[in-house]
């Protein structure tokens, strides 16, 4: 890893280029000054994916950079919660921090990166900042910890665990895990930060060298005068309403009353946003005593007690699977819908991944906190919860092959007090139960908080709850199976925390857990045998690879036929696997018939009934299977003799045909005179009863363009007028010795000979050498 500054983006508060193998990263913060009546820390990180960065041009409609991905916020997301609470109390100027990727080998995750990169920069900075802080990567292949895997690495591992910290401890975590135990986990939190305190010396050596001294800043929002005076006004009527209050409503209602009195009394000395972080530090403060001293939560709970849980499935009669827990006045409605591979979403990020099969979507509306405002776009914490939902359960789907379907999981938050993320792997998991996805384990997750206290004093709380979240020091959010942990979500408010807070938290967490999987189980005992009737049917079938251009089609004409035709569903693969999937049974049965047409291969002997498609004076061609063509040549056509092929067929007719040969082409003949009943035994030159055949007059040194219409081994039989054919024997054929007839034409094929004997019984004899050039 290297640190450089001083070279790019000069202007910037803090620059670093940081480099690591073919991975360039540029790092920069900027702070201005704050803006009049803020009562929040405008921080804001955007990490800008570059396409050039991994020599690549967008694939957008604009051909450049749009909004963020979902792969970009979410690392917008990994840097800021680490960060964030190494600011000062009461620090709130405006803060920007971009991280913009240069140079990707796609084979090492750039977040890391980044975050070891925005340290750098704020420590080097006038910002003031109580870092560095440092993240690692920690993978689990084989029994054995990887430190900072790649991708392909990542695909091999059962853990995908990030770790950020400072020289205290740890601050933020983020993982993936496929059922890991919790003594593994922990021992890679352990490990990943003995890295992050080397990565914290080397930024610290670089800011010895490069850093420039801190800014003065003016606290904002927060006044002692103000906090003593406001003391003086509510004495201990906060831990009244803390300890009175009835439900979560009365205390939200009583808390409310006091704080509207402490602003009203107040209002003359200071403005509103004084008063108010007056009142919220009294509420931190008798918050904190009511858990630490008297061990009572706000809602009289015990403190690893978990709300009241509920679970039902099947609510909806029309969706896939559905799933609606309740934890408390927490409440999330997952629906679950299950799609074709073709459904997959596509993706266009520096990572190498394409496509995903697997989305969980998590939508916050205003009504579940009781809100009125404005539904816009999806917010980043929306876009995260749900990336977290989704991690946890994808852990346990089946495989492509074993489960063929593209999975869609919508969590609804209808009701919020604490951990709807949580809440969302629930009723994930129940919703997939009730789609019939064949999950290995059903999956739950839970949060624990942290209340510290003075002289190192602390409790973990077991389940938090909307307040205890906001006033608390920790969201340690922790979902899994019986067997193990599938993902972790570690934010604080507080600088760090130990790792005896991180073992106990994991160990309530798994306790907690087990009570969760319990009401799941209980809802839904097993994953249904079958998915629902209003779900697509997805059957698997195989085609030769070398027939996958006959299924697509030119433009892909052909296979989008069968889909308007049958309604179905039709994915192929490069490997040759086609799935199909359909409600209809019958409409899926017609689209595999469709598919196997197009790619079986016709025997001689077989019989068809087929359309006629083209009419030539040779012949007609004849669709025997969709793309599939065949010729019967005028003497195939009847069990007379033909003078005119629109005398016996019309383009359109469906007619009878038995193949007579395929040759090495792939060419097809047919014949429908072979299926007729000579019942009279007339001879073949039977006239028509359409057209009665007439007399050509042939003579010799005559040049005629006619069709091929039948090969021997000594020669072609050419037709050169309706009904009248000649014969170029092979040594007529080119001027040169031909060893077969079939290098040089094919039955159908037109070519231009010339008359050179007719006999006595009018045998015409015919050259195509004659013609030739030499």
């Amino acid at each position: 890893m290297e640190l450089e500054t001083g070279r790019l983006a000069q202007k910037a508060g803090g620059s670093v280029l940081i480099t690591q193998g073919d991975n360039v990263v540029l790092a920069t913060v900027t702070m201005s000054n704050p803006r009049e009546g803020l009562d929040f820390f405008p921080l804001t990180v955007d990490l800008e994916e570059r396409h050039y960065a991994i020599g690549q041009i967008p694939g957008s409609f604009f051909r450049r950079e749009g909004r963020p991905t979902t792969h970009a916020i979410l690392t917008d997301r990994l840097i800021d919660r680490p960060i964030r609470p190494l600011f000062p109390k009461g620090f709130k100027n405006e803060v920007q921090v971009i991280a913009t990727t240069l140079s990707s080998d796609r084979e090492m995750p750039l977040d890391i990166i980044a975050l070891n990169g925005v340290s750098a920069a704020l420590s080097i900075s006038n910002i003031p900042f109580n870092g560095p802080i440092a993240a690692t990567r920690i993978g689990y292949i084989d029994g054995e910890f990887v430190i900072n895997p790649t991708y392909s690495q990542l695909e091999e591992s059962l853990l995908d665990l990030v770790v950020a910290g400072s020289t205290d401890g740890v601050s933020m975590m983020e993982a993936g895990a496929k059922e890991v135990d919790e003594d593994v986990v922990f021992e890679a939190i352990q490990l990943a930060q003995s890295v992050n305190l080397e990565i914290i010396s080397l930024q610290q050596d670089f800011t010895e060298e490069s850093g420039i001294p801190k800014a003065d800043f003016v606290p904002k929002g927060h006044d002692p005068e103000a906090v003593k005076q406001a003391r003086g006004i509510l004495g201990d009527r906060i831990y009244t309403a803390l300890s009175d209050a009835e439900d979560q409503e009365d205390m939200r209602n009583r808390l409310k009353i006091l704080e509207d009195e402490l602003e009203e009394s107040l209002a003359e000395k200071f403005d509103s946003s004084v008063s108010s972080g007056a009142f919220e530090e009294l509420l931190d403060e008798q918050f904190r005593i009511r858990i630490l001293k008297d061990g009572v939560r706000p809602d009289g709970r015990g403190l690893r007690e978990i709300r009241p849980l509920s679970a039902e499935v099947s609510i909806l009669p029309r969706t896939h699977g559905t799933g609606l827990f309740n934890r408390g006045e927490t409440q999330i409605l997952g629906i679950t819908t299950l799609g074709s591979s073709g459904d997959a979403q596509k993706l266009d990020n520096l990572s190498p991944e394409v496509s995903k099969n697997f989305m969980l979507h998590y939508n916050f509306p205003p009504y579940s906190v009781g809100e009125a405002r404005r539904v816009g776009s999806t917010s980043r914490r929306e876009i995260g919860h749900g990336a977290l939902a989704e991690r946890a359960l994808s852990a346990v789907l089946p495989s492509q092959e074993d489960f063929p379907y593209t999975i869609r999981i919508v969590c609804e938050a209808l009701s919020s007090n604490g951990s709807t993320s949580m809440g969302s792997v629930c009723a994930g998991t129940l919703a997939l139960m009730d789609a019939g996805v064949p999950i290995t384990s059903p999956v739950a997750g839970i949060s624990v908080g942290l209340i510290t206290g003075e002289d190192g004093e602390y409790v973990t709380l077991t389940d938090i709850q909307g307040l205890e979240d906001h006033v608390g020091d920790m969201d340690f959010k922790v979902a899994g199976t019986s067997e193990g942990v599938t993902a972790i979500q570690l934010d604080i408010k507080v600088n760090s925390i130990s790792f005896d807070v991180i073992k106990e938290a994991l160990s309530q967490a798994k306790e907690a857990r087990s009570q969760v999987l319990d009401v799941i189980t209980s809802a839904i005992p097993e994953v249904r045998s079958d998915v629902s009737p209003y779900a697509p049917r997805i059957q698997k079938i195989m085609v030769p690879k070398d027939k996958i251009g006959a299924v697509i089609g030119p433009g892909g004409k052909t296979i989008r036929g069968i889909v308007e035709e049958t309604g179905a569903t039709v994915d192929i693969q490069d490997d040759g696997t086609v799935l199909i999937g359909s409600s209809n049974a019958e409409d899926a049965a017609r689209a595999i018939q469709m598919v196997e047409d197009l790619t079986r291969e016709i025997k001689v002997g077989e019989i068809f009934t087929g359309t006629v498609a083209k009419i030539a004076s040779f012949g007609a061609f004849v669709q025997i299977l969709p793309g599939t063509d065949g010729m019967v040549h005028v003497s195939e056509l009847a069990n007379y003799r033909v003078a005119n092929v629109e005398d016996e067929v019309a383009v359109g007719d469906q007619v009878d045909v038995k193949v007579i040969g395929v040759d090495h082409a792939g060419k097809i003949k047919l014949s429908m005179k072979i299926l007729l009943d000579d019942s009279d035994g007339s001879s073949s030159s039977r006239p028509s009863p359409r057209k009665e055949i007439e007399k050509v007059e042939v003579n010799v040194g005559d040049i005629i363009t006619g069709a091929v219409v039948n090969i021997t081994k000594f020669g072609a039989f050419v037709e050169i007028a309706p009904g009248t054919d000649g014969m170029v024997h092979i040594s007529e054929l080119e001027n040169y010795r031909v060893a077969k007839v079939e290098d040089v034409v094919t039955v159908g094929e037109e070519i231009t000979v010339e008359v050179i004997n007719v006999d006595d019984t009018g045998r015409i004899k015919l050259s195509r050498k004659a013609l030739l050039t030499d």
